[in-house]
């Protein structure tokens, strides 16, 4: 239907999209331990969201509160500009698209959320990528290639791999310890059109996918407590100072990335 999927003036092709994604988790250390399961995303262009029909607006509704920090009426547009300006980035008349899971009956749960950031001529400059567990949430602003290395923290570094979803999305998470990726997570699926037709489809084949993956997310690191592997490494105490504070990859800072209109 037109009205669920704006098309991109950049590709002239819609620019909302679902993609069917498989979700792995592999630990390597101090204990060998894979999980494997089936959700979807959203890619958006965050200026742009989908105008679902009135009925169908309980099974993907797309909240700016459910991202970041800011006031309560925040658009997520202001939210993600907010961060971006907290670290010097500016890009005005840029597009701004989105990876990540909509609210469903009420519940949001979006573990990584990635947005991909253009200046206002359509070059991609960098990417935000969320993060959110245990009730924290915490950004990292990464370069626009696709290899990153968000922070250092005592458990270990973190290499987010990071594409631009195209037919395809193929993300992958690592985190380094003694040069070994100790837990690599990955997230790849195909694109599909973001029809009617396909939004009921997937309430069926993955039924209500913000509650499965908070419910998954706790069985998980339920397991692993059994089995005394500690919980993972958080980042950096200095996130947590600021909302809007940004870890970014040693040697690249957006101060020297900033892009103002001159």
């Amino acid at each position: 239907m037109p009205d669920v999927e704006p098309t991109s003036t950049l590709t002239g092709r819609p620019t909302t999209a679902l993609y069917r994604t498989r979700i792995t988790q592999l630990r390597r250390s101090p204990v060998h331990h894979h999980t494997e399961r089936c959700s979807y995303s959203w890619y958006v262009d965050i200026d742009d969201l989908p105008r679902l029909p009135r009925w169908l607006q309980p099974f993907a509704r797309f909240e700016g509160a459910d991202h970041f920090h800011g006031a309560p009426d925040d658009t997520l547009r202001q939210r993600v500009d907010a961060v971006l300006a907290d670290h010097g980035v500016h890009l005005p008349g840029g597009r701004i698209t989105a990876l990540l899971l909509p609210r469903v009956l009420g519940r949001a749960c979006n573990p990584l959320s990635l947005f991909w950031c253009h200046d206002a001529q359509g070059v991609l400059r960098c990417v935000l990528a969320e993060m959110q567990h245990g009730g924290r949430r915490h950004a990292y602003l990464l370069p626009p290639g696709e290899y990153a290395t968000p922070f250092d923290g005592s458990g270990g570094q973190y290499v987010i791999r990071a594409p631009l979803p195209d037919e395809e999305v193929d993300l992958r998470m690592s985190l380094f310890r003694d040069h070994e990726a100790a837990v690599v997570a990955t997230v790849r699926g195909t694109r599909r059109p973001a029809t009617v037709a396909h939004i009921l489809r997937l309430q069926v084949t993955a039924p209500l996918a913000p509650q499965m993956t908070a419910l998954s997310m706790r069985i998980h690191d339920s397991v692993l407590r059994l089995r005394g592997v500690p919980a993972m490494p958080r980042p950096a105490e200095q996130l947590e100072r600021s909302p809007h504070t940004v870890a970014v990859r040693p040697g690249w800072t957006a101060q020297k990335c900033s892009w103002m209109p001159s």
